[in-house]
C-alpha cells in the first residue's frame, strides 16, 4: 500500500513531513506494518508553492479503508487551512503508479485535473481540500522513482515549545559537520560558521542531517547536542540529486530548470539590489544577492570562459544554481610590459602582434597575460541558499 500526502503546511507553521511521521506512528498503532518513508520534493519553480514544494509517500502493508481514514483524521486536524496556498490532498493506492506524472510535477506543471484523473484511472482513493491541488503532490510523491536518492534524519519538537527558539549546542553542529563530511552535507556553513540543519520558523522540525546512507546521517546525529525529540524519521529522498534538471538542448521554457554549456558572452555587473548578471551564449544569468558569496567568484568571469551552468529558468533569465568553469580564458595585461632587452618602457605594436621598445626596438611578440584568481572547477551557492533538489559538489 502507498500512502501520499501533500501541502498541510504554511509559512506560519505545521510541517507535511511531521504530519507524516505522526500519520505513520498511528497506522503502526492501528495494526499497519510501516515499510519505508518517502520525501519527494518537486518543481522548485512552482509559484503557489507554500514552502518547500514536497509530499510525502508511506509505504505500508494494511488496510486501505484504516489508512484513507487516519489520513483525513489528522488532516483535519493539523493543516493549517487558514492559509490562502494551504490546499490538502492524500492518495491511498493498492499499487504504485507509472512514474509519468511524478516527473512531470517535478521538472513541469500539473494540474489537480490531470491527478484526478491519473487517480481514478487506477482506482485510487483520495480526497482533496478546498482547491485540492495537495492531490498533485500527494500523487507525485507515491508515484516517484529514486534512480539515485539519498536521505534525511528530520527531528521533530516537543509540540508544547513549538513557535519558541530552538535550544542546541552550536559546537556540537560543527563537530558532527567537521566528522561526516561530505558523506553528510548541508550540516554547518563554515565560511558563513554557522549552522545551516536548524530551521528558524515556527514549523515542528528541529534540524534535518542530509546524507548519502542511512547510516551517515545516524552517525551524524550521535555527535548533536539539543533539546529533547519527540520524534524522529529518516526519509528516502530525492534531494541533492539534480532530479529537476533538464538539458536545454532544445531551448528554455519559463519554470524549468536547466544545465547547459557555453562561453561568457558578457561580462559581469553588478545590478541595483546587488545581485549580479552576466551573459553565456547570449543567455542572461544572474548570481542573485541571497547567494552571497557565490557574487564574488562569478564577478571574476570574463568573456571566453568556457562553462557548464545549473539552474532555472524565470522571468525569461537563467537564476544560476552553480557552475563548472571547464576552461579558463586568458586575460590580457592592460599596461605595457618593460622591454626585456633595455628594460624601457614597450608600447603595442598593434592588435594582436605583440609589443615594440621605444628606446631600442626591442619586441615582445605574444600578448602578456595576467594569472586569474579563479581556477577550473565547480562553484556552487552556498549551503542556506542552495534548492532541496540541487546537487552539492561534494556529490559530483
Amino acid at each position: 500500500m502507498f500512502l501520499g500526502l501533500d501541502d498541510t503546511d504554511s509559512p506560519d507553521g505545521m510541517c507535511t513531513t511531521y504530519l507524516g511521521a505522526l500519520i505513520a506512528q498511528a497506522l503502526a498503532e492501528r495494526g499497519c506494518v510501516v515499510k519505508n518513508m518517502r520525501l519527494i520534493r518537486l518543481n522548485p519553480n512552482v509559484p503557489w508553492k507554500t514552502r518547500g514544494n514536497a509530499g510525502v509517500c508511506i509505504e505500508f502493508d494494511g488496510d486501505v479503508r484504516i489508512a484513507s481514514q487516519t489520513a483525513g483524521e489528522f488532516i483535519d486536524k493539523y493543516a493549517m487551512f487558514d492559509c490562502e496556498n494551504t490546499n490538502p490532498g492524500f492518495v491511498v493506492c493498492e499499487t504504485k503508479p507509472a512514474p509519468d506524472f511524478y516527473y512531470q510535477a517535478l521538472r513541469g506543471f500539473c494540474t489537480v485535473e490531470e491527478a484526478k484523473a491519473v487517480l481514478d484511472s487506477i482506482g485510487a482513493v483520495y480526497r482533496g481540500y478546498k482547491n485540492c491541488r495537495g492531490l498533485i503532490g500527494a500523487l507525485a510523491a507515491v508515484s516517484a522513482e529514486l534512480p539515485d536518492r539519498t536521505y534525511e534524519y528530520l527531528a521533530y519538537r516537543d509540540p508544547a515549545v513549538f513557535g519558541t527558539p530552538r535550544v542546541y549546542d552550536a559546537a556540537s553542529v560543527k563537530r558532527s559537520a567537521e566528522l561526516t563530511f561530505p558523506h553528510c552535507w548541508d550540516t554547518w556553513d563554515f565560511a558563513a560558521d554557522k549552522p545551516v540543519c536548524i530551521p528558524h520558523g515556527k514549523d515542528p522540525v528541529l534540524y534535518g542531517i542530509r546524507g548519502e546512507s542511512r547510516e551517515w546521517v545516524e552517525k551524524a546525529v550521535s555527535y548533536i547536542d539539543t533539546e529533547a525529540v519527540s520524534c524522529f524519521v529518516i526519509w528516502e529522498t530525492n534531494q541533492g540529486t539534480d532530479a529537476h534538471i533538464l538539458s536545454a538542448d532544445s531551448g528554455f521554457a519559463e519554470g524549468r530548470s536547466y544545465w547547459f554549456d557555453g562561453s561568457v558572452t558578457e561580462a559581469p555587473k553588478t545590478q541595483r539590489g546587488g545581485h549580479v548578471s552576466f551573459s553565456v551564449d547570449g543567455v542572461v544569468c544572474y548570481a542573485f544577492e541571497p547567494t552571497k558569496s557565490f557574487r564574488n567568484v562569478v564577478r571574476k568571469l570574463i568573456e571566453g570562459d568556457k562553462l557548464t551552468v545549473f539552474g532555472s529558468f524565470q522571468n525569461g533569465v537563467m537564476h544560476v544554481e552553480k557552475f563548472c568553469l571547464r576552461h579558463a580564458a586568458e586575460k590580457e595585461i592592460r599596461v605595457s610590459p618593460k622591454c626585456p632587452v633595455c628594460g624601457g618602457r614597450m608600447t603595442s605594436a598593434g592588435k594582436g602582434k605583440g609589443y615594440k621598445c621605444r628606446e631600442c626596438s626591442g619586441r615582445v611578440r605574444e600578448v602578456a597575460c595576467t594569472p586569474r584568481d579563479i581556477t577550473e572547477g565547480w562553484y556552487e551557492v552556498p549551503p542556506d541558499a542552495r534548492r532541496h533538489l540541487a546537487k552539492p559538489v561534494c556529490r559530483l
